[in-house]
């Protein structure tokens, strides 16, 4: 016989996985996660109301840095995984995770910050945990959340749906993650670590997307040409931005022109990107303005003119600018 596993964080049952689901986890789930003690938790979905479900992983040294303080970890998980919501204009409701944590891992500490950041935000978004799963694995850290949300039937905005002469309207500052990521590995000045917080701790912008005021959106995680690239390939059009209309943050500002091709290929920014129609945008400004959140028209869809979508931006001078990449991909 095989000697079992060891057990995931070594310790006596009570301090063990199940004490620390107990300790940490249920105090956070709600009434249908039946106190995490189930194989399985009871949803009954809002009458009138069809569920938006999304997943998202972050994995250490992938998505996030190593030495990331687990309560700025937990909140970022939770709100890009909100941001996939907004982008279709959900309600969230409930999400479900899974924590899978390197041997060794000294549990006490960890889950105390991480539970902390995940009630800071389960406050603040109104949300609850259902469920999920703790294990240990040999490799780095995977943290996988599922978001439940609530729409109505028919209403879900997708990325499908842009028509030609739509504007593209986006929310938000573009490229601050990806230079946040920048002055984290690389130095990159940001005095007052305004760009590294947005990197830790990006803002999904619930509330906004509505089918009657918006065609088709993206969330921007891989990068806003690429993602608005998702919107041309669904809807079967091109799009052109103008660069010199790309809302830009003070201190992404400070490091302008020269990293403008990072702030519109990089990711991490999770702001929407939106095909709007024209007779929208005044009830998209005042609903926007309702929310606080900031919102900015970057360019147009256009017929497609090649075999294939395309995005294409334009400098200041006229010309097309090119990119060797327009995007985060993993493959």
């Amino acid at each position: 016989m095989t000697a079992p596993p060891p057990s995931f964080y070594g310790s006596p049952p009570d301090n063990g996985e199940f004490g620390m689901i107990a300790r940490y986890l249920a105090p956070l789930a709600a009434a249908g996660g039946l106190n995490l003690t189930d194989d399985a938790a009871l949803l009954q979905p809002p009458p009138g109301l069809s569920l938006v479900l999304a997943a998202d992983a972050m994995v250490e040294g992938v998505h996030y840095l190593p030495g990331t303080d687990p309560h700025l970890l937990a909140r970022k998980l939770l709100r890009v995984n909100l941001s996939d919501l907004a982008a279709m204009g959900a309600a969230p409701l409930h999400y479900l995770m899974t924590l899978a944590l390197p041997r060794g891992t000294d549990p006490a500490p960890w889950f105390t910050a991480f539970t902390a950041g995940l009630a800071e935000d389960q406050g603040i978004f109104g949300i609850t945990l259902l469920g999920g799963d703790t294990t240990s694995i040999k490799g780095p850290a995977c943290l996988s959340l599922t978001v439940i949300g609530t729409v109505e039937p028919g209403k879900a905005v997708r990325r499908q749906g842009a028509c030609p002469d739509d504007e593209i309207w986006v929310t938000g500052t573009i490229g601050d993650g990806a230079l946040g990521l920048l002055a984290l590995t690389e130095g990159l000045a940001d005095p007052d670590d305004f760009l590294a917080g947005r990197y830790h701790l990006p803002s999904p912008r619930l509330g906004l997307i509505d089918q009657s005021l918006v065609q088709a959106a993206a969330d921007i995680s891989d990068g806003l040409l690429q993602d608005l690239g998702h919107l041309c390939t669904a809807s079967g059009l091109d799009a052109l931005v103008e660069a010199d209309t790309v809302p830009l943050s003070d201190a992404a500002r400070r490091h302008m022109p020269e990293y403008l091709p990072l702030c519109l290929s990089g990711g991490d920014d999770y702001e929407l990107v939106m095909a709007v129609s024209p007779s929208c945008t005044v009830p998209l400004r005042q609903r926007a303005d309702s929310l606080g959140i900031p919102v900015q028209r970057i360019g147009r869809f256009h017929a497609r003119s090649g075999q294939k979508p395309g995005v294409h931006v334009l400098a200041s001078d006229g010309s097309v600018m090119p990119f060797e990449r327009k995007g985060w991909q993993h493959f």
